[in-house]
């Protein structure tokens, strides 16, 4: 009988290089990472809309760094409330303020301060600052109440999760009865070597 050992990151470790990469990407987008970051990136990657992209802030698309589109999913309404989980630099979050109106509101949640920063600068060049808001928070831990959006998105970001089920739940948790959840994401399918799975660097998108 051979002995299984599973092989784990340090989970604060990860949790500290997650960080240590996204405030790089906060303070220079330019440096070359190991994954893709950008406005061009997310038009032909991604099938974002490029004239919506570029009405935006450079501070928020320069620094975008998902993994897909959430908001091609569904739609965003007027007046409603969206919570974006893993905000980063805004892009996601202001697309989505500019399709609730003045009278929505569109929350990022963000454990990176150097990303928050960049994102409330944008939002308030982007004149957004009114249906804007940011907070210090994860996807295992998002500091809002239940039942209090009509609609989470959330790209690149449970793959972070180093507890994907309790994301999961904390994302249930904050939407109201009937709301959406609009997810992109990445699953990788295959086998890793051990080294590989001990890495919390390749864990980090």
């Amino acid at each position: 009988m051979t002995d299984i050992c599973l092989v784990t990151p340090d989970l604060n470790e990860m949790n500290r290089i997650v960080r240590e990469t996204y405030t790089a990407v906060a303070e220079d987008p330019t440096v070359d990472f190991h994954f893709n970051v950008g406005l061009d990136y997310a038009v032909e990657r991604l099938d974002y809309d490029r004239a919506e992209l570029e009405a935006l802030p450079a501070t928020s698309t320069s620094r975008f760094a998902g993994l897909g589109n959430p908001l091609r999913i569904g739609p965003i309404h007027p007046h409603e409330t969206v919570v974006d989980v893993g905000s980063g630099a805004g892009m996601d979050l202001l697309l989505a303020a500019r399709r609730v109106g003045r009278l929505g509101r569109a929350i990022g949640v963000d454990p990176t301060p150097a990303m928050r920063l960049a994102a409330w600068r944008s939002a308030c060049e982007a004149g957004l600052a009114e249906q804007v808001s940011l907070v210090d928070g994860d996807a295992e831990h998002i500091p809002l109440p239940e039942h209090s959006a009509d609609v989470v998105i959330s790209n690149g970001v449970l793959n972070l999760a180093t507890d994907k089920p309790k994301a999961l739940r904390e994302f249930a948790r904050v939407l109201k009865p009937g709301g959406r959840l609009y997810l992109a994401d990445a699953m990788i399918v295959g086998s890793f070597k051990p080294a590989e799975l001990a890495d919390p660097n390749l864990w980090a998108h």
